[in-house]
């Protein structure tokens, strides 16, 4: 029995493909609603400055599912990149444990399983157009 052959099965890509877009997607909304609570509960700037945070983290999300659903593989480095960008982040800012947690499950987690869900897609794509080709 070969555990690790190169076979193409599209269940598993797409199902592949649909996980990682539920995680971006989740992800975005969690986010969103996060920055739009912070917005409305200590509101740095009058007016219409104080949902310039939210519309950046809408901007990013909205980004990163239309990346996921044209270039998986792009994705992935994207998220990468976030997860890591975001871990620098803690540990020139300082978090405190219970931050680092929090970041741990609603940010780095999500990041890096949709960008090994999107590896995995792109690769499975992969091995079914050299299926097909021979």
């Amino acid at each position: 029995m070969e555990l690790f052959a190169r076979t193409c099965d599209y269940e598993v890509m797409n199902s592949e493909r649909i996980g990682a877009r539920l995680f971006v997607i989740m992800g975005g909304v969690i986010w969103v609603f996060l920055t739009a609570g912070a917005a409305f509960v200590y509101p740095a700037a009058a007016g219409t400055e104080r949902f310039i945070p939210l519309l950046l983290v809408t901007a990013l999300a909205v980004g990163a599912l239309l990346i996921g659903l044209f270039y998986e593989n792009l994705a992935a480095v994207v998220l990468f990149a976030g997860a890591i960008a975001t871990a620098v982040w803690g540990f020139l800012a300082g978090w405190d444990l219970g931050v680092w947690g929090i970041m741990l499950i609603f940010l780095l987690t999500p990041e890096l399983v949709a960008g090994v869900l999107f590896l995995n897609a792109a690769h499975m794509q992969k091995i079914c157009e050299l299926a097909e080709e021979s």
